[in-house]
């Protein structure tokens, strides 16, 4: 099965594209994805791989997740978004180890994006949510990305404190990547209520990296946005 799956993905494989998505997520040297190799696959083409053999064995799954190839990553990650919808609450905790034993092989900002709030923030909705303040504590970038983005989560069940507490920590962090995630959490908070977003901005805005606050009040009316942006 999983060798059908690799030829299934050739086929749907583009070198035009790959050189766009090389260029696109940052793969010259010294650049976040160094060494990432593309087939050049779309998003919807590899889900629809994913859903195809979502039965596939987590072993061969594992494979994937270990490949140089990226899109043979995301299709990893799909099949466990599929197999988690399936699984019970039991056989969930095994996507969950799984998927934490593997982060270092979850390693751009799209895999983090597609993975992280469907499979680690939906299982810890109503659990204890210590895991994602290790994370946020990490020193590898995925990782502290992985716990924001999980918090998405919670946040469509209108639950922010942790986006909050977890944003506090990464306030400081010195990469765009986490800069971008925090901001873009801290916007859904203030697209449900903006209440909550606005007290957490005037108790840090001044201490918050540009691209920060420019994507937590990207939603902002123009009077609203510059006064952040000139205090």
């Amino acid at each position: 099965m999983l060798n059908k799956l690799k030829q299934d993905m050739q086929k749907l494989s583009s070198k035009e594209k790959a050189k766009i998505l090389a260029r696109f997520f940052k793969t010259g040297k010294g650049e976040y994805g160094y060494g990432d190799v593309f087939l050049g696959l779309t998003v919807p083409e590899t889900r629809s791989v994913a859903k195809k053999y979502s039965n596939l064995d987590l072993k061969y799954a594992e494979e994937l997740l270990k490949s140089k190839i990226h899109e043979h990553r995301l299709v990893a990650l799909l099949i466990l978004i599929e197999k988690f919808k399936q699984f019970n609450e039991r056989d969930k905790k095994e996507i969950i180890d799984f998927y934490l034993s593997n982060t270092n092989y979850i390693n751009n900002w799209d895999l983090v994006d597609l993975s992280a709030d469907k499979i680690l923030g939906n299982y810890l909705v109503d659990k204890n949510k210590n895991i994602l303040y290790k994370l946020a504590n990490s020193n590898n970038l995925w990782e502290k990305r992985i716990s924001i983005i999980s918090t998405f989560a919670f946040i469509k069940q209108n639950e922010f404190q942790d986006t909050l507490n977890i944003s506090r920590i990464l306030l400081k962090d010195k990469h765009d990547l986490i800069h971008k995630a925090v901001g873009w959490m801290l916007r859904e908070v203030g697209k449900r209520n903006l209440n909550i977003e606005e007290e957490f901005l005037k108790k840090n805005y001044k201490q918050m990296p540009r691209t920060m606050l420019r994507y937590s009040i990207e939603k902002f009316n123009k009077n609203k946005r510059e006064f952040y942006l000139r205090s």
